[in-house]
C-alpha cells in the first residue's frame, strides 16, 4: 500500500496536471511537464515517437515481453482559429460537448504569455467541419495566435485544480489524472526489481478519434507483445458510483477488450481485495463511451483498460436533466475522488508486480472439470 509520503507527493502531480490547459493536438504545455518530471529521474528515459507520443521506460529495461500504462493528453478544449477584428475570434471545438453548454458560455484563452484572456461566446456553428466552431468576444484586445488553446471559464470550486471533501475538483480530470496515475505508478515501480519491464506510453489526440493510439499502432511505436493497460476517467453512473473505487474496465461501448489480459487483472484484483480488507475496487463494462483500449484491440495489441468514474463528464453538469430538457446547460469542473486516484495507483502498481508471476487461467480445464463431474448426467436415460 501506498505510504502517506507517496500520496502527499502523488496529490502534489494530481493538482499540478489537471489544472494544465491542453486540447487535442495541442497538448505541448502537458508534454512540457511530464518532460521536466522524467528529468528529475535519472533511471528513466523518454522518446517521441513520429506522432509525438510519449514513452517513459526504465533504463536498461527487460526487453522481455513489457506491459506499458498508457493515458492520454488532451481534453476537450477550444483551439483559435483566427482573429476577426481586435477582440473578436474564431475558435474551433476539439472534443465532444452537446450544443447547450456553448450558449453564452464563458471560456478563457490561453496566449503565448501563459496568461488567460477571458471572452464569451456569442455564436455556435455546430456543423462546421471537421469540428464545431465559436466565435468569441473578449473582454478586452488580446496577443493571441491560431493554435491558442481555451477552455471553459469556470467560477469557483474547480477553476483550479482543489481538493475539498476528499474529492478533486479540475478543469480537466480526463485524461490528466489518467497521466498523473500513470507516472505515479512508474514512480514507485522505477526502483525495484521486479517491474523493470513497465513503461509509460502517453498519447495526443484522443478526443478526437484516438488519432494518437492509432498512430502509436501504425508506428508500432510499442513492440505488438506488449501488454496495455489504458487509463481513463469515464463517466459514472448509479451502477459505477464515485468513491466505490477504481474500475477495471471490460469494455465498452464499441467492443470488449482483450479476455486473458482482462480475466488475469480480474483475478488479480480479486486476491488484492481479499489480503486488503476495505479496499474498494470494481469491474463493470462502461458503456457510456469508447476508450483506447478498443483501438489497440483493433490493431492487434492485447489491452484492456482501469478507470476512475468521473463526474460532470467533459464538463458537463447534469447531461441527461439537460438533453431531456429539464435543467439548463452550464459547465462545472470534473470531478473525482481522492481515495479512487489512490487506490488505482495501488491496483496498478499490483498488477505490475504479479501479471507474470503466477500462471494463466486455465478457462478450458476449469471447464473441463464441470465436464467430468456432471457430463454423464447428459447421457440418454442418465435421470
Amino acid at each position: 500500500m501506498l505510504t502517506a509520503k507517496q500520496k502527499a507527493e502523488h496529490r502534489r502531480w494530481l493538482t499540478a496536471l489537471t489544472g494544465i490547459p491542453t486540447a487535442s493536438a495541442c497538448e505541448q504545455r502537458v508534454v512540457e511537464w511530464v518532460v521536466e518530471w522524467v528529468s528529475g529521474r535519472r533511471n528513466l528515459s523518454l522518446r517521441r515517437d513520429a506522432a509525438g507520443n510519449l514513452v517513459i521506460t526504465r533504463r536498461g529495461a527487460d526487453p522481455s515481453r513489457p506491459i506499458f500504462i498508457t493515458a492520454h493528453l488532451d481534453h476537450p478544449a477550444f483551439v483559435l482559429r483566427r482573429r476577426i477584428d481586435e477582440r473578436t475570434v474564431e475558435l474551433e471545438f476539439r472534443g465532444g460537448v452537446h450544443d447547450p453548454y456553448f450558449s453564452d458560455a464563458k471560456i478563457e484563452i490561453f496566449g503565448a504569455d501563459g496568461r488567460a484572456y477571458r471572452a464569451a461566446v456569442v455564436r455556435l456553428e455546430p456543423d462546421a467541419r471537421p469540428f464545431k466552431r465559436v466565435v468569441a468576444v473578449l473582454r478586452a484586445p488580446a496577443e493571441l495566435n491560431r493554435g491558442d488553446v481555451a477552455r471553459w471559464a469556470l467560477r469557483g470550486r474547480g477553476a483550479s485544480p482543489v481538493i475539498a471533501g476528499g474529492r478533486l475538483y479540475a478543469p480537466a480530470c480526463d485524461d490528466l489524472a489518467g497521466v498523473a496515475a500513470a507516472l505515479c505508478t512508474l514512480d514507485v515501480l522505477r526502483t525495484g526489481t521486479s517491474a523493470a519491464h513497465v513503461g509509460v506510453l502517453l498519447t495526443r489526440a484522443e478526443e478526437i478519434g484516438f488519432v494518437g493510439a492509432i498512430a502509436a499502432c501504425k508506428h508500432r511505436t510499442v513492440p505488438k507483445r506488449a501488454r496495455l493497460i489504458c487509463l481513463e476517467n469515464s463517466r459514472s453512473y448509479p451502477e459505477s458510483p464515485i468513491d466505490a473505487g477504481p474500475i477495471l474496465r471490460v469494455g465498452d461501448k464499441l467492443s470488449v477488450f482483450s479476455p486473458d489480459l482482462t480475466n488475469r487483472l480480474s483475478r488479480l484484483m480479486a486476491d488484492f481485495q481479499r489480503d486488503n480488507p476495505g479496499f474498494k475496487a470494481q469491474r463493470k463494462l462502461m458503456p457510456g463511451g469508447t476508450c483506447e483500449a478498443s483501438t489497440f484491440s483493433a490493431y492487434g495489441y492485447e489491452s484492456t483498460c482501469v478507470c476512475l468514474p468521473l463526474g460532470n463528464y467533459h464538463n458537463m453538469v447534469d447531461i441527461d436533466g439537460v438533453l431531456a430538457g429539464k435543467r439548463p446547460a452550464r459547465v462545472g469542473p470534473e470531478h473525482i475522488s481522492l481515495a479512487d486516484f489512490h487506490g488505482m495507483v495501488e491496483l496498478l502498481v499490483h498488477f505490475a508486480r504479479r501479471l507474470d508471476a503466477g500462471r494463466p487461467l486455465d478457462l478450458a480445464g476449469h471447464m473441463d472439470g464441470y465436464y467430468r463431474k456432471h457430463g454423464r448426467l447428459l447421457q440418454t436415460g442418465a435421470g
